[in-house]
């Protein structure tokens, strides 16, 4: 919440406006006949209410019904062209407003895939999911009924009243009597309404966070019955989300009855004045005719205004929550140029410290090496900082001091996606898109085909059970892989792994959530992907890593022991007590 006060939310903020305005440079010839078309529109507005004096005073007052049909056919043809402009101008902004936030949400998206993950730490989901969406809709109000059409209705404001007052300053300047009483409530109106609105934009970023937390959560909330309580908690943010809106409601039910009530004041008293100056032959009745027009014309715009200045104005709040991801920083630098398409994966971690915050480190001075070729596992109770390792390996964080070499050459050195593309990562927790498996294995790329999607099923061990299901590689997951169990997920994530064929392997408790069947096909998958691959193995589960040719004992973020299997066993320290003791734990699963 905090955060959100310190949007500005400024109706001119140039800065801002600006920044906006250089997204318009891509769509010239649009913008060029946006402004051209709201401009024309505007110099050709005072012109109907002028032939229609005209016609009045010349042709019906004197009975000329021959030249009051030639009128009528050059009034209809007028109103044939203001509609065509009017459409042009509507048109025109509108999409120039598409075009806007379809490229500054594909820049937005592009930006937050590259934000590192202590980003998203510290970021909720929802928050995101508001300003690439809704606040991104927002922006494009600003082109279609906001900047333009304001620049069109004050210029059509100030030709209408040029013209109103070179043919009749008298009446003029009795129509404008109630504009003081307009403008102090035009004022208070867009004041009112900014600050609700900034309340509403607020209130619907915290709806999204919540629905989206909850969601994803929702076997949490119905495993421990929360049900109720969470309702309650949604019940509170609507309730405020209600109210905002409420209140910007509040101030157009005053406002407009307001806007109403004065060019009413206006219309009697030109009625009364120039009715008495039809009667003293001063004023004709086309020109009461005339000025009664331009008076609805006037205070249409004037109306609307108020109305687009707010629209700006929440554009701008938008644009600057917006602006604010693009400006984030918390990218992973990504100055390396060497390519690691041929590295043999020959890595090592000297003196390795890392905190996720300031000093409170994770990791204390680790050293350790992986041969190519080799695996290694890590174990150690959670929190001992096995996937902070894994972590600093991918760069999602940056380590603090120390160095991670591979094949002798810094990780920050490689070229970020280079490097990531050839470590291929398998988590516990595996995430899978609403897709079919194919997609969700091949992740849309192009160069891994179907057949090499089924070569690489069959290697791991998942080919019998996907050939099972429904339209089997084309079944959809469903969000989140909701449709599979949590092997299956597993074993679809080992074919991903397979057939983008990384350098270096990484499993971080790939079987630490599963039943001892499916454990069995995944220690298989785990043999076949880790044959003459460097490979790195977080495990839970110690006997899934007792032919690791290195295992790595792990506590409060130290390296307390290191060997073989067979050679912790003889050490009779922190392994034997994890291994004896899961061990006993599964002797009583059995019996």
């Amino acid at each position: 919440m905090s955060k959100q006060k310190k949007i500005t939310g400024k109706a001119f903020d140039f800065a801002i406006l600006k920044r906006i305005i250089s997204y318009a440079s891509a769509y010239k010839i649009n913008s060029s006949l946006a402004v051209l078309a709201t401009v024309t529109f505007a110099f050709i507005s005072p012109v109907r209410p002028i032939l229609i004096q005209y016609t009045f005073d010349h042709f019906v007052a004197i009975h000329n019904p021959v030249m009051l049909f030639n009128m009528t056919i050059i009034l209809v043809a007028l109103l044939i062209l203001e509609a065509f402009m009017q459409f042009a101008d509507s048109f025109l902004t509108n999409r120039l407003g598409q075009n806007i936030i379809k490229d500054l949400r594909i820049q937005l998206y592009t930006h937050i895939t590259s934000l590192r993950l202590k980003y998203y730490d510290n970021t909720p989901i929802g928050t995101l999911v508001t300003r690439a969406v809704s606040d991104i809709e927002v922006v494009s109000d600003m082109f279609s009924d906001g900047l333009i059409s304001i620049i069109g209705d004050l210029l059509k404001l100030f030709v209408i009243l040029g013209v109103m007052l070179f043919l009749n300053y008298r009446l003029t300047l009795i129509i404008l009597i109630p504009i003081p009483f307009l403008l102090i409530a035009t004022y208070i109106f867009k004041k009112s309404v900014a600050a609700s609105f900034q309340d509403v934009r607020t209130q619907v970023a915290r709806l999204n966070a919540f629905v989206q937390e909850h969601i994803t959560g929702m076997n949490i909330v119905q495993i421990f019955n929360r049900e109720k309580e969470e309702s309650k908690k949604f019940d509170e943010i609507n309730t405020q989300h209600r109210d905002a809106n409420i209140r910007s409601i509040k101030a157009y039910s005053i406002f407009f009855p307001v806007v109403e009530i004065l060019s009413s004041t206006s219309l009697g008293l030109l009625v009364w004045w120039g009715g008495k100056e039809i009667l003293h032959h001063i004023t004709s009745m086309g020109e009461l005719v005339e000025f009664i027009m331009f008076l609805n014309m006037m205070f249409r715009p004037i109306r609307q205004l108020a109305d687009r200045f707010n629209t700006l104005q929440m554009g701008m709040v938008s644009s600057e929550r917006v602006f604010k991801v693009l400006d984030t920083r918390e990218i992973i630098e990504n100055k390396g140029i060497t390519n690691a398409e041929q590295i043999n994966g020959n890595i090592e971690i000297k003196n390795l410290w890392f905190a996720y915050n300031n000093e409170d480190w994770v990791l204390r001075n680790i050293s350790f090496t992986v041969k190519q070729g080799e695996t290694v596992a890590l174990v150690g109770a959670t929190g001992a900082g096995k996937s902070s390792i894994i972590n600093l390996l991918n760069r999602f964080y940056e380590y603090n001091k120390g160095s991670i070499t591979i094949d002798g050459i810094n990780v920050r050195d490689y070229e970020l996606s280079s490097l990531r593309q050839n470590i291929g990562v398998v988590l516990q927790d595996v995430f899978l898109f609403s897709d079919s498996l194919a997609n969700n294995i091949s992740l849309n790329n192009p160069g891994i085909t179907r057949q090499k999607i089924i070569e690489a099923a069959k290697t791991v061990g998942a080919h019998q059970f996907i050939s099972k299901l429904p339209n089997t590689y084309n079944y959809n997951a469903m969000e989140r892989g909701a449709m599979l169990s949590v092997g299956q997920r597993q074993l679809i994530s080992f074919i991903r792994a397979y057939v983008y064929n990384p350098k270096i392997l990484v499993l971080d408790e790939a079987t630490s959530s599963i039943d001892t069947e499916s454990e069995k096909l995944i220690q298989n998958a785990i043999d076949i992907l880790t044959k003459n691959r460097t490979s790195i193995i977080i495990a839970h589960r110690l006997a899934t890593i007792q032919k690791a040719d290195k295992i790595i004992v792990m506590a409060q973020g130290e390296i307390i022991e290191t060997g073989t299997h067979q050679e912790l066993l003889k050490l009779n320290g922190q392994y034997k007590r994890l291994f004896e003791l899961q061990f006993k734990e599964e002797a009583k699963e059995i019996f």
